[in-house]
């Protein structure tokens, strides 16, 4: 049921970022007509390169989709010796121990630390133009917020792994992911209803997590998780079918999330506590798929 209010509440929210006119103050002329909160989305879309003209789009290089996504799944650890890796700082004498009495070294404030290097994994996965191209998508803020509830939902759901512990940790990554995204939002120019629009992006975070976590399921079909990713990331509302070059998309999808769900199990708790992870390089796969 939660699922499908998400998608209802997608529907509607990202319609109204499509269906904008070209400039701000025509945007504003709907007011008579529809919400306040509608409104402010219509001037967003239109004051706005993430949303509105500047949209980027993935290159004509071809891609081999079927080629992808296929190896067998390891460790995204990054190595000791790593030029990636964040440390824990270390200091000596009178700094640690003033740092240890403003609680620096305590364990909420080194998970703290660990929640933003692990979210900013995600967003680096995220940002990264290699995710469009690869998957044929357009860099728009609808897309990039899809993408970031998706890898939002491959970090949780492994930290659900550890138990308490985990689903803390997760709380302090949730709480990180709340601020960029309400930034984000914000720098896309919207400030009217603010708090209105944040409530509907988190009804869509939840349903989607929902409707990830029982296509994930052992009794899930095998068809469920392409049917979740098409009305999450792909479809605008949800309604229509693919084409085959979409499908071909949406089931390449699939497949990396299937491959970096393994490699996170695979992952150790050290790392997924600290970020040292790397999420899978498209990069890499993408020059590989092409020859």
């Amino acid at each position: 049921m939660l699922a499908r209010c998400s998608r209802a509440a997608a529907s509607h929210f990202f319609h109204q970022l499509r269906n904008n006119n070209n400039s701000k103050d025509a945007a504003f002329k709907f007011i008579s007509h529809q919400s306040y909160a509608k409104a402010a989305t219509a001037a967003a879309m239109a004051a706005s390169p993430i949303l509105s003209s500047q949209k980027v789009f993935p290159s004509n290089s071809v891609v081999n989709l079927d080629k992808m996504f296929r190896s067998k799944p390891c460790s995204l650890a990054l190595a000791p010796d790593s030029p990636l890796r964040i440390e824990e700082p270390e200091y000596e004498g009178i700094r640690r121990f003033v740092l240890k009495l403003l609680l620096f070294y305590s364990k909420q404030s080194k998970s703290i630390r660990g929640a933003n290097v692990v979210y900013r994994r995600i967003v680096s996965q995220v940002d990264r133009p290699a995710i469009y191209e690869v998957f044929n998508l357009e860099k728009t803020f609808k897309m990039t917020f899809s993408l970031l509830v998706l890898h939002m939902w491959l970090c949780l759901r492994r930290l659900k792994q550890e138990g308490k512990e985990g689903v803390e940790f997760g709380q302090y990554i949730y709480e990180i992911y709340n601020h960029d995204v309400e930034l984000r939002v914000s720098k896309a120019g919207v400030n009217l209803l603010l708090t209105k629009w944040m409530k509907e992006l988190e009804k869509i975070l939840y349903g989607n997590i929902v409707a990830y976590d029982a296509a994930m399921l052992p009794e899930a079909k095998p068809d469920e998780l392409p049917k979740v990713i098409w009305r999450n990331v792909f479809s605008d509302d949800g309604t229509t079918e693919p084409d085959d070059t979409a499908s071909q998309a949406i089931q390449a999808m699939a497949r990396y999330v299937r491959h970096e769900a393994s490699c996170l199990s695979l992952t150790d708790k050290e790392a997924m506590f600290s970020g040292n992870f790397m999420f899978t390089s498209l990069e890499n796969l993408s020059s590989h798929a092409r020859r």
